[in-house]
């Protein structure tokens, strides 16, 4: 569903509340029969793992012992090097929430809850939580700052690997991928599906979904981008009682109801589209999490999940001329900027990235490094993701993303030669959120006064030209790349880039050489963009 903001939208749902629950199970009445195995691997400063332990903590205050919990954490290394995502303050954060399973099971997750109302302080909020609790706050030190911990931890990474979890959360139950939604209630049902005819009393209070009928609309033209079917069961995580019909603008009842919605409403236009009717409103748990992504369409309300698709304008590769102006394909105006219609530059590499990114940082030290091994071989330009909305300037992690863009932009306007500006955009890739940015421009061999005259000169209509470079392709996620103008790939290590490349440019001598990666780019994060 490339472009689309939905599955952003679908994990960052709605946390249960911030108060301590009692997760022990003791007011939860007595379970003798064979209990439901819920794996959940996360990072403790990672805010979807946050949302998933607080949404499952009154599951277990329900169920009791029908729910075996067990909480591991995904990272890298080994005792005395562990790394993890959120650096060395998850790490601890990581080691205390082991430590308190392994003394205190009992109250390990209400310990959990209790730091989660501030996870950016998991490495040292335990002391207070712990009392807060009940737990023996001097022995959890004692595992904390001991052997015990580190060993905990290796365990736990080890298992996260031997599971493929790499995201946060990845989530089983009964050994299988976890499918469900991610509040309290989705957990709760799909628990109880496992518990069958023998489950405790609060499976059988669960009240049934609300019901509520959708419309999926779509155009068989616009080809995978625009298909919904994979976005069902991830909604149905969200609307347990939506029921879907599915309709295209080919056929005369789609196109009776996109032209209806769109005669009322002109801002009804792009495709795909999904309607839920009016009783969704009546599902206060569904809107709790997607009502604010909902606007009104006729007697619908249209989920607003970035849809681009235009159907009235130019195919750019059908053979006919569909928006009537009597240009075909790639002759028609609207088509000059799409990838279909660009010309094939050989030995030509473009980046599409985010400069405080995570993973955009990633593919910049490792492109840097690919550099190294082709040399003047490749062609590279890089260009940056973000919005310019009435000449105000924007990006997905905030001003000190949109400064140090401009920053970036400007290396590459002044020095361009040899790719000389990469050695600076790696260098900062390495320690991003530093607002410290001279030193790489001087260990790069640029003027630091150069950059900083451009930042408060041309800067920022090199970076308007940037995004709208990226948009113009509809590139929102960070990394993307362009093999020789046409074909787009993502990637974010060194070998991915050069094969990626290698498959437009075979021959180059740098595709049979061995790429030395950077200790910096090698450094574990989980697969993955940012953006849409």
């Amino acid at each position: 569903m490339k472009n689309w903001k939905l599955a952003a939208l679908l994990l960052a749902a709605t946390a249960c509340g911030t108060e301590t629950t009692t997760t022990s199970g003791e007011g939860a009445a007595a379970f003798d029969g064979k209990a439901v195995e819920f794996e959940m691997y996360v990072m403790s400063q990672c805010p979807y793992g946050v949302q998933v332990e607080n949404a499952i903590g009154p599951v277990k205050a329900q169920l009791g012992d029908a729910l075996d919990l067990k909480i591991n954490f995904i990272g890298e290394g080994e005792a005395g090097s562990f790394t993890s995502m959120h650096g060395p303050d998850e790490v601890r954060g990581d080691i205390v929430q082991l430590c308190a399973y392994s003394q205190d099971p009992g109250r390990a997750l209400d310990l959990i809850l209790c730091q989660n109302k501030a996870p950016k302080e998991v490495a040292t909020n335990w002391h207070d939580c712990a009392t807060e609790v009940g737990m023996d706050a001097a022995g959890l030190e004692t595992c904390v700052n001991g052997d015990d911990g580190q060993k905990l931890l290796a365990t736990s990474f080890e298992k996260a690997k031997e599971k493929g979890a790499r995201g946060s959360p990845t989530m089983f139950i009964n050994g299988r991928p976890y499918q469900g939604g991610r509040k309290s209630n989705d957990f709760l049902k799909s628990i109880c599906q496992e518990l069958g005819d023998g489950a405790p009393q609060a499976c059988k209070d669960i009240p049934p979904p609300v019901k509520v009928a959708a419309v999926f609309l779509s155009d068989e033209r616009c080809g995978e981008e625009c298909d919904l079917h994979k976005l069902e069961p991830r909604l149905k995580g969200e609307v347990a009682g939506m029921e879907v019909k599915y309709l295209d603008i080919s056929e005369p009842e789609g196109k009776e109801l996109y032209d209806r919605l769109h005669a009322a409403d002109a801002t009804f236009a792009a495709l795909p589209a999904v309607l839920f009717s009016a009783d969704l409103e009546k599902d206060t748990d569904a809107m709790g999490t997607i009502g604010r992504y909902l606007v009104d369409a006729g007697e619908y309300k249209s989920l607003r999940i970035g849809a681009k698709w235009d159907p009235s304008a130019e195919i750019c590769d059908n053979g006919a001329d569909d928006d009537g102006d009597g240009k075909a394909d790639c002759a028609d105006d609207g088509c000059s900027a799409k990838l279909v219609c660009r010309s094939e530059m050989p030995q030509k590499l473009d980046l599409f990235v985010m400069s405080q990114c995570p993973y955009g940082a990633k593919a910049m030290i490792a492109t840097q490094s690919v550099l190294e091994t082709f040399g003047s071989d490749i062609d590279l330009d890089v260009h940056f993701i973000g919005n310019d909305q009435g000449g105000t300037l924007s990006s997905m992690h905030g001003p000190a993303e949109v400064d140090e863009d401009i920053r970036e932009v400007c290396a590459e306007n002044h020095y361009k030669a040899n790719h000389q500006y990469m050695k600076y955009l790696a260098c900062r890739s390495k320690d991003y959120k530093s607002t410290e940015w001279q030193g790489c421009a001087t260990e790069a061999g640029m003027d630091p006064g150069v950059i900083q005259r451009c930042f408060d000169g041309e800067g920022k209509d090199l970076l308007r030209k940037s995004f709208a470079e990226s948009q113009a392709l509809g590139f929102g996620a960070s990394p993307t790349f362009l093999a020789n103008n046409r074909r787009e790939f993502n990637a974010i290590d060194a070998t991915k880039i050069q094969q990626e490349f290698c498959k437009d440019n075979p021959g180059l001598s740098g595709c049979s050489a061995v790429v030395q990666v950077d200790a910096a780019a090698a450094a574990p994060v989980p697969a993955g963009a940012c953006g849409d």
